[in-house]
């Protein structure tokens, strides 16, 4: 059986800059065989790992559990991260020699009817600043990566809902993710506009019927729908501030709490500790008063109050690189279905729509961390690759408090006052 043809984002570009940020932030679980292969590089041998440093631990409480993950240094860095920021495996044994999940990040690799869609985790900086080489010309590389993740006897699963109620057959379903990702094409709009306009879309989406529109008679519905959005929100649209509803507000600061969280080894290490010190943050976060929880060493406490106040339009490199994230996501089926906790299309765009305010969120805080009320495009660059480590990967996500904490947003139109409360 053949491998399925890749759909590449068009927008994108990546390689790899030795940052050695993933290496700090993700547990490596090895698969047996990627284990034996470890150790057969004897490493117990090598200068560079502490005496008597085990390079593996096992996974889970039981004690007849066969699970292993990649050892961490005592700041939470894997261990074999050097002090350049580089894979001691990957300098000494090539690329190929590391552990699966190392040599896939940061694409992921999402069904999408005969082909299988690529996308990319923006937790990478390399990602955010759009470095290295275009995506689309790295096929054969990405091939080789794709061709080890997907099963042997790779199967198109069914397409994923579309709404509650509804759903297609994948030819169907991509037009509408095709519709979806054209909403945000516009070259002259900006990226306020295009993300309002594709959340009135996504809400028509959600209230229609699709018993009887199939094929031709979709693409018509998805013109005519995109028309009405257009019409709805036009170019010139005032784009005046409006506060979300006090229970919205209160939603959204414990959503961007958790966006904001750094989940590392380092940190789950702490145990109780830890849970504690969250629960405290999280009555904090509710009440909204006071000084912000420094979730991670990389904040600062600064009021509540501080993130509030106007900070200025986004500047122009920002409205590119969130076109560039949204377009990317969404061409990657990055939102819904199996690459986002099996929700359906409808519910996916509302979590990937509050992504917007809650990195712009983190991104004021970094700002009024540094004494500034306007933000700089570094901020914003920072907020994405600390938000997006989070999406689609935190099991908190798929939840049904969070689930419920995203639909009641939805449903109290608030998501739409966020977007232009946090946004300006």
């Amino acid at each position: 059986m053949s491998s399925p043809p890749l759909k590449l984002p068009t927008i994108q570009n990546w390689t790899c800059h030795n940052c050695g940020g993933c290496c700090k932030q993700h547990e490596i679980e090895v698969t047996p065989e990627e284990k034996e292969r470890i150790e057969k590089q004897h490493w117990e041998q090598d200068a560079s790992i502490p005496p008597g440093q085990p390079v593996f631990v096992k996974m889970g409480l039981s004690p007849v559990s066969n699970r292993y993950r990649l050892a961490h240094q005592p700041d939470g860095s894997c261990i074999f991260l050097d002090e350049k920021g580089l894979c001691r495996i990957h300098a000494k044994f090539g690329e190929p020699a590391k552990p699966l999940a190392c040599q896939v990040y940061p694409y992921a690799f999402h069904p999408a009817g005969n082909e299988v869609a690529v996308s990319l985790r923006f937790s990478c900086p390399s990602a955010v600043a759009n470095l290295g080489k275009p995506v689309d010309q790295q096929s054969k590389v990405i091939r080789k990566i794709a061709d080890q993740v997907l099963p042997k006897r790779y199967k198109t699963p069914s397409a994923p809902g579309l709404n509650a109620t509804e759903s297609l057959g994948w030819p169907d379903t991509l037009k509408v993710v095709d519709a979806l990702d054209q909403l945000f094409a516009a070259p002259d709009s900006r990226f306020m506009i295009n993300l309002l306009r594709a959340l009135a879309w996504t809400e028509l989406i959600e209230q229609s019927r699709f018993d009887t529109i199939r094929g031709q008679r979709m693409d018509e519905f998805l013109a005519l729908i995109g028309q009405a959005t257009v019409h709805e929100l036009p170019d010139d649209l005032d784009l005046s501030r409006t506060a979300p509803s006090r229970m919205g507000a209160i939603q959204f600061r414990l959503l961007a709490a958790q966006y904001a969280r750094k989940d590392t080894f380092a940190e789950d290490s702490r145990g109780m500790m830890r849970r504690l010190s969250l629960l405290m943050s999280a009555l904090k976060f509710a009440s909204g008063r006071g000084e912000i929880p420094r979730l991670q060493d990389r904040f600062s406490a600064v009021p509540f109050s501080s993130l509030e106040a106007p900070f200025g339009d986004l500047p122009p490199e920002c409205e590119k690189l969130f076109i560039r994230y949204y377009r990317v996501k969404i061409q990657g089926l990055h939102f819904f279905g199996a690459a986002y906790y099996d929700i359906h299309l409808v519910e996916g765009f509302y979590h990937l729509a509050l992504m917007f305010p809650a990195i712009m969120w983190i991104a004021r805080w970094l700002a009024a961390g540094s004494g500034r009320s306007t933000l700089l495009p570094d901020d914003v660059n920072e907020a994405i690759s600390i938000a997006d480590h989070h999406h689609g990967y935190s099991p908190a996500f798929g939840l049904p408090h969070f689930r419920s904490r995203v639909r009641n947003l939805s449903r109290s139109q608030d998501i739409k006052k966020l977007i232009s409360w946090y946004g300006q």
